[in-house]
């Protein structure tokens, strides 16, 4: 028996020696390495004081299975972001994500680090730093790079009574970021044009987002109108109105000449003063049928 399980692992060998390696290697060769719990079917009996136990050379390898970790859900690792990554935050930002994905891409590319007290420290002075204005060669941060974005895209409405004098503040473009677009804007980050705005037209206002980039928004200037009066014609354009006398008719259809009775198909003309006879039961039970 020794001999044959000796040849068959000399036979795996040889075997194992002829497989080509490809050139191209994954990130990860090393096996998912799983833990498995057991437990021994047959209870060791207790040994003597100072002696080891004594071992049944087969009862005492028989195991029964208690539980296998490869079927408990995947844990999650914690890491904070060297740089802003889309959808996951921006440097500084504590994340919790996969393993998988924090060992292939983030730690790997460089976009994260462990969260050890020094790498914790290290953020949290920096942070103090950026809100006190020391910190030089600062970046934009993931929710400003969202809402520069979202601004580039966007165009300022701003609604002005005709019946009095004015002339357009920051306060009130403001209020009107607030209100139009949803984005609360301070009266330091938004410029305006030099000249006074005090009639209805076209202009443009920009804003500063956390004091590294500007975006200049299109800002139209027109007659202030209540929410009611404007659903009003909303609904006034979308209904186009039908002259009085007019009848719809079927598309492809066309309109019989005046003076003439359209006939329906099937039907046959009778001579004018005549009446049609009438109908026998029998005919009309054929006619039903």
């Amino acid at each position: 028996m020794w001999c044959r399980s000796r040849y068959v692992l000399e036979g795996l060998a040889r075997e194992f020696s002829r497989v080509t390696v490809s050139p191209v290697k994954n990130f990860s060769q090393t096996a998912c390495k799983n833990t498995v719990v057991v437990e021994r079917w047959w209870q060791v009996p207790l040994s003597k004081e100072g002696r080891p136990p004594r071992l049944h050379p087969r009862r005492h390898r028989v195991y029964k299975l208690v539980e296998d970790t490869k079927h408990l859900p995947k844990e999650k690792m914690e890491l904070i972001l060297t740089q802003t990554v889309p959808k996951f935050g921006g440097r500084g930002d504590t994340v919790i994500v996969k393993k998988s994905v924090g060992r292939n891409k983030l730690l790997a590319e460089g976009l994260a680090v462990y969260p050890s007290p020094e790498n914790k420290q290290m953020f949290l002075d920096e942070k103090k730093q950026l809100q006190e204005g020391k910190l030089e060669g600062r970046t934009q941060t993931r929710t400003g790079e969202l809402t520069v974005k979202f601004l580039k895209g966007c165009r300022l409405e701003v609604g002005m009574r005709n019946n009095v004098r004015y002339e357009l503040t920051k306060e009130i473009v403001c209020r009107h970021f607030l209100r139009r677009l949803g984005v609360f804007v301070s009266p330091h980050a938004l410029t305006l044009p030099e000249e006074p705005i005090t009639r209805w037209g076209e202009y443009w206002c920009e804003v500063t987002v956390n004091g590294l980039d500007t975006v200049r928004v299109p800002m139209s200037v027109v007659n202030y109108e209540k929410p009611r009066t404007k659903r009003r014609k909303k609904w006034q354009k979308g209904e186009e109105p039908t002259p009085q006398g007019a009848e719809l008719m079927p598309q492809g259809e066309e309109p019989a000449p005046q003076g003439e009775e359209s006939t329906p198909q099937g039907a046959e003309l009778m001579p004018q003063g005549e009446e049609p006879a009438p109908q026998g039961r029998s005919q009309r039970r054929r006619e039903r049928s």
